[in-house]
């Protein structure tokens, strides 16, 4: 249950925020700790607006993802859907028709590949597992690292990303209008 609620922090955080959380972000290495400058240094000069170029990051990736998400899959209409009074087996239909339009989607725009290639359950080498790809969990040593353990998930990473290009603005899916 961890995994899945760190995935929607990071994946609302992301939305709305343009950022992972914090704690999420030091906890896969994906942030360093801030340097603290050193007392009576001047701060170096910020470049003016007009210098700065607008580089896409991991927000716009995000945001286009959804886009393309939403398109496909009407995923998030799903997500935001009041699903509470629904019975199991429709809620169980319409999962169903999301995942595998989802799914087709991400085979689509991305090409994605297990962390460690493995069966789940067997002892598996931490050796070569670079610190942001593993997350050891049960009787962890105070140092943080294992030399090995039974593997519980195979991870995923994206060997391949290849989004459509992006729109202006981060407008998701369009109103729809029906004229009649």
């Amino acid at each position: 249950m961890n995994r899945i609620s760190l995935a929607f922090r990071s994946f609302f955080s992301i939305l709305f925020k343009g950022a992972l959380p914090p704690d999420v972000a030091q906890a896969f290495g994906y942030s360093r700790a801030i340097p603290m400058k050193a007392p009576g240094t001047a701060a170096a000069p910020k470049p003016s607006p007009a210098a700065v170029k607008p580089s896409a990051g991991p927000a716009e990736g995000a945001v286009q993802i959804l886009a393309v998400l939403q398109r496909d899959a009407r995923l998030i209409d799903f997500l935001m859907e009041d699903i509470s009074g629904y019975p199991d087996e429709q809620v169980g239909a319409a999962v169903r028709d999301v995942q595998t339009q989802a799914r087709e989607t991400l085979s689509r725009y991305l090409r994605l590949e297990p962390v460690v290639d493995s069966v789940e359950g067997v002892y598996t080498k931490a050796d070569g597992l670079e610190t942001v790809e593993v997350k050891f969990i049960g009787n962890v040593p105070a140092s943080g690292k294992a030399p090995g353990g039974l593997l519980r998930h195979k991870g995923w990473k994206a060997a391949k990303v290849d989004l459509p290009q992006a729109g202006p603005g981060i407008v998701l899916a369009p109103a729809e209008l029906e004229v009649e």
